[in-house]
Formats: structure tokens, C-alpha cells, sequence
């Protein structure tokens, strides 16, 4: 009886060309997802949401959708950037068609075809993705089985409504300062020196190179993909003697009283001397001063360092989940 009910679910669903829908399709499902996000990383997905909707309605978002009878449950979109593509979304909801073991089983279809589709893009030599609202191995085997490194990375939340978040103090020589629209060349410059050699730019390869680190800058300014860029809460480190920019930390807002760490980062000459600690204090106290609740991070698993770090700072780990690297 149980496989007969399973054939009677699977056989009417499709995987179908995302391009192929409009908003009015797709909205139902990402209002799911918004809730879903609010629940599990108190997260305002909202304005992502409405990003992903005017791309559909464009008719320009690669990616697919799966399909029960005439209404979208499940969705999975990726975009080209020049060599590279990148798993910018996967989603299915809770609903009749997809309970139990169904779930996972539409949601391996939907990344196989979005895997597929990228391996075999003329140009693509490499593919990304992380996927925060998944906890990690749920949906790994796809990736696995196409060559994939997985990389397990944290989510970390601090409490700013007590006292729990430690403080710390830079070094005389070191003044902190906020963030400005200048910039954006040497905090690029940090990112890069910064993530030289180190596991998180095998995971994201813009940290590489100049270039790629100002089009990560600029996505974090300019997107709401990880939420609205905080100018008021994201501070530069800057040696006073030789007014070089040694450290930056990002903060987006990603609920009205949250905040989420996009970037922090020193060169690594400064580290070891609680420039680092004095970053995230900064944010933190100016969060707190703005009646933000909580501040949150994501970290790589394997950065035992800043792991240690962040445990040390207040910072609670919330849920682990995967990064996904594929080199051609």
C-alpha cells in the first residue's frame, strides 16, 4: 500500500524550466520560504523574495521548478558569473505532495538538474553553492556523487540583549572607524591578503583575487541577497602611524533588531592582538545602542581558530550546514 501511494504521488510531478512561470507562480512557495527563514535563522527573507520574483517575471533566472498537478512546490534557481555558476536558492515546501521521504526526493531531482545543467555549460569550470535554511548532509549526496567538496560551516547567533557578548579594546596604534564609500580598494585589498592560503576562498573563489573581492564587496553593499547592508554598524581598522587600512568587519541587517556579520577579516601580520575581538565589539555595542537583539555569523567548520574565537566572543552555535564547491 505504502508504494502504491508513493506512485500515485511521484508520477504527476514535473521538473519543469523555472522561466517558464511568473511571480503569480512562484509567490505562494516563497512566502513559505520567508516563513521558513524567519523560523529557523530569524532572517527577513523578504526582500530577497521580491528580488527572485522581478528575475522570474524578467524571464532572465535560470533554474527549475518542480510542478504537482499544476502548482509550483518547489523550486531551485543558479546564475552565471563569467567562468563559474553558483546554487543561489533550493526550496520545497511542506505541503501534501512532498511529506516524509518525498521531501528529500525532490529536492535530490531539482539539484540534479540544476548540477547537470551547470557541469554542462560551455565555459563553466566551477560551481558554488551554500545553502543555510538545509542542514548539513540533507541534501549532500547530489553534490557528492557529481565530485563536489563539501564544506560544513556554522551558524552563530550572540544574545545583545544581556551582557554575554564580550568586549575588547584595539591596540593604541589602532583606531576604529566607520565604514565610507572610499573604502571599498583597501578593504578588498584586507580580504584578499587576508584569505590567502586559507579553507573559506576554496570555498569562495572572489577572495582570490582584487577584482573578485570588490564584486563581493559590491554584492554586500548593493544586494539584499544577505540582507540590507548596516554602513552605521560595519567599521575599518586602520593603522594610525601608517594609515593603512589593517582590518574591516561588514554587518547587513537581516531583521529589524538582528544582525548578520558579512565580513570580518584582518591582514594576517595584525592578528593575535585583539583587533579581531575589538571589530566585532564595535558592531555589537552599536547594535545594542540601536535595540538589535542578536547578531549573527557563519563560519567555517574547519576555521577551528575563529570557531574558538566566537565561542570565546558569545556567539552559540545554531545549526551547521553545507558549502559546495565543484572544479572542473
Amino acid at each position: 500500500m505504502l508504494a502504491t501511494a508513493g506512485a500515485c504521488l511521484r508520477e504527476p510531478m514535473e521538473i519543469l524550466d523555472l522561466r517558464h512561470f511568473s511571480s503569480a507562480d512562484l509567490r505562494p512557495l516563497l512566502e513559505e520560504e520567508v516563513r521558513t527563514w524567519s523560523r529557523l535563522l530569524c532572517w527577513d527573507y523578504t526582500g530577497s523574495a521580491e528580488m527572485i520574483l522581478r528575475y522570474v517575471d524578467s524571464k532572465i533566472l535560470p533554474g527549475y521548478a518542480a510542478v504537482d498537478r499544476g502548482r509550483m512546490f518547489g523550486y531551485a534557481f543558479f546564475v552565471y558569473e563569467g567562468n563559474k555558476g553558483v546554487i543561489g536558492d533550493l526550496f520545497v515546501a511542506n505541503g501534501t505532495s512532498t511529506r516524509a521521504q518525498l521531501h528529500t526526493e525532490v529536492e535530490n531531482r531539482l539539484l540534479v538538474h540544476v548540477i547537470e545543467t551547470l557541469q554542462q555549460s560551455p565555459g563553466i569550470h566551477r560551481v558554488e553553492a551554500q545553502l543555510l535554511v538545509h542542514e548539513a548532509g540533507l541534501v549532500s549526496r547530489p553534490f557528492v556523487q557529481q565530485g563536489f567538496q563539501r564544506y560544513p560551516r556554522l551558524f552563530m547567533v550572540s544574545s545583545l540583549t544581556g551582557t554575554r557578548l564580550k568586549t575588547a579594546v584595539a591596540p593604541q596604534e589602532i583606531e576604529i572607524r566607520p565604514w565610507s564609500e572610499q573604502d571599498y580598494q583597501s578593504a578588498a585589498a584586507v580580504i584578499t591578503a587576508a584569505y590567502r592560503g586559507h579553507v573559506d576562498s576554496e570555498i569562495n573563489d572572489q577572495y582570490r583575487t582584487l577584482s573578485g573581492a570588490l564584486r563581493f564587496l559590491n554584492n554586500i553593499v548593493r544586494f539584499p541577497g544577505c540582507g540590507q547592508f548596516d554602513a552605521e554598524s560595519s567599521f575599518i581598522a586602520v593603522n594610525k602611524g601608517l594609515r593603512n587600512v589593517v582590518g574591516v568587519i561588514l554587518c547587513s541587517r537581516v531583521r529589524h533588531d538582528v544582525g548578520h556579520v558579512t565580513q570580518v577579516c584582518l591582514l594576517p601580520e595584525y592578528r593575535s592582538h585583539h583587533i579581531g575581538e575589538a571589530l566585532i565589539a564595535h558592531t555589537a555595542a552599536n547594535l545594542k545602542k540601536r535595540s538589535f537583539t542578536s547578531l549573527s555569523l557563519t563560519v567555517t567548520e574547519a576555521n577551528a581558530r575563529a570557531v574558538d574565537l566566537y565561542k570565546r566572543l558569545g556567539f552559540d552555535s545554531k545549526r551547521i550546514f553545507d558549502a559546495f564547491v565543484w572544479e572542473g
